[in-house]
């Protein structure tokens, strides 16, 4: 049992406790600042004077940019030390982000989130392109686990911190409190975080332009690409809806919202970490399946109910939750293992994009399957139909996770091979 213990506290050194910490923190502001927006839609509705098409512009306008812009991105993701590279998107982000905070006007704020997106849509890749390097393949699924809990604070925070600063100071002042906490984060990045720069050292003569097209068009990569679309169907579709639905359909106060947010986030927090081990230790595959299908049986339930106490949905949420975190983590440990080292920022890079622009056209779809009746308090409709496209989705993406399990199998042994 001691050598057990001495065993577990070694996988990691201080440093790569560090690298964990800073990818998880950089992450936590991305996300953060993404999801904050959302609490503040009743605010801006009010004083810009805009629509609830125009608010859904603006976020939108975020998850395209992203896309884009990561894409664009992806043949100079292996030119440059990885480390520099975060450095310049980062900065990016925090300019963006402080022009949020200094939005006058609803079409100012409009181009506040499209350079936000430009770049912070990029930065999610570049971290997972860091934790390649540095990490072993076997280790990556309890890194995942830790960054992870980065997105579960988020929940936790972005939804209450947003209004409650919103409220007491106004809504230009959650974006200053990140924009200010971000100079802080990349000053450590500055100061602490090392060059990642071993893939420098695999020399190409290939321009950028065709290292992107080389990465786009060989067919294992595509097999990933195709994965992350049906994993960001499943992933994105129920949430722009959820807390509508909630309060209409499942008769739960808006009050109460971040209470159901809240303690979701904080059980994802605890089984992130689990999760991580767990798939390093039985499989990614095994974990993703799992996931699957106790995340598959709550979305059936959930998305079929009617006025249900809360603790009940408390309890369903927290379960779905944790066979969503389960497919997000091992799937993501899966990904990262994929690509080879000469490929990896590009892969990563491109890879986002297909995240974000596919979880915006999942968003985009679940706004028209499902249909808003006139009165303010009658149920969503058609609120199954959208649970049942999750449910394909899922099953989709779990068939295409097996193969690619199977091809990274392959990979990983023929490596092996021909270092002995």
């Amino acid at each position: 049992m001691q050598n057990a213990s001495l065993k577990e506290k070694s996988v990691f050194s201080s440093y790569e406790k560090f690298v964990i910490a800073i990818i998880a923190i950089i992450q936590f502001t991305v996300v953060l600042d993404f999801m904050v927006l959302s609490p503040l839609s009743a605010i801006l509705l009010e004083e810009m004077k805009i629509s609830t098409t125009q608010f859904g512009l603006v976020v939108s306008a975020y998850a395209f940019s992203a896309g884009i812009s990561g894409i664009l991105a992806a043949g100079f993701a292996d030119k440059f030390d990885r480390k520099n590279l975060m450095m310049f998107f980062y900065i990016g982000f925090v300019v963006g982000t402080f022009f949020c905070a200094i939005a006058p006007t609803y079409q100012f704020l409009m181009m506040a989130r499209i350079v936000t997106g430009i770049f912070g849509g990029v930065i999610s890749s570049i971290s997972f392109a860091i934790i390649s390097d540095i990490f072993k393949v076997e280790h990556r699924g309890r890194v995942m686990g830790y960054v992870q809990m980065a997105f579960a604070a988020s929940q936790i925070l972005g939804l209450p911190i947003g209004l409650l600063l919103a409220n007491k100071f106004g809504w230009h002042s959650p974006f200053w409190m990140i924009a200010i906490f971000s100079v802080l984060v990349g000053i450590i990045i500055v100061v602490y975080l090392k060059p990642v720069n071993e893939h420098l050292k695999i020399k190409s003569t290939v321009n950028p332009f065709h290292h992107l097209w080389n990465t786009v068009s060989n067919s294992n990569y595509i097999k990933g690409f195709l994965a992350t679309v049906f994993l960001a169907t499943g992933g994105y579709m129920l949430m722009p809806l959820g807390a509508a639905f909630g309060t209409r359909n499942l008769d739960i106060h808006k009050d109460l919202l971040p209470v159901l947010y809240g303690v979701t986030g904080v059980f994802s927090i605890v089984f992130g970490p689990l999760i991580g081990k767990m798939s390093d230790r039985h499989g990614r595959f095994k974990i993703f399946l799992f996931g699957t299908i106790l995340s598959g049986i709550m979305v059936a339930i959930y998305t079929n109910l009617g006025p249900t106490a809360l603790w009940i949905v408390i309890l369903i949420n927290v379960i779905m939750f944790l066979g969503i975190n389960s497919r997000m983590i091992s799937s993501s440990a899966l990904m990262t293992a994929l690509p080879a080292q000469k490929d990896r920022g590009a892969f990563m890079s491109i890879n986002s994009s297909i995240q974000q622009i596919s979880g915006g056209i999942a968003a985009g779809l679940a706004g028209l399957i499902v249909f808003k009746p006139e009165s303010e308090t009658a149920p969503l409709l058609h609120y199954d139909y959208l649970g049942l496209v999750v449910l394909i989705s899922m099953i989709v993406a779990a068939f295409m996770m097996f193969r690619l399990d199977k091809q990274v199998k392959s990979q990983q042994s023929a490596i092996k091979k021909e270092s002995h």
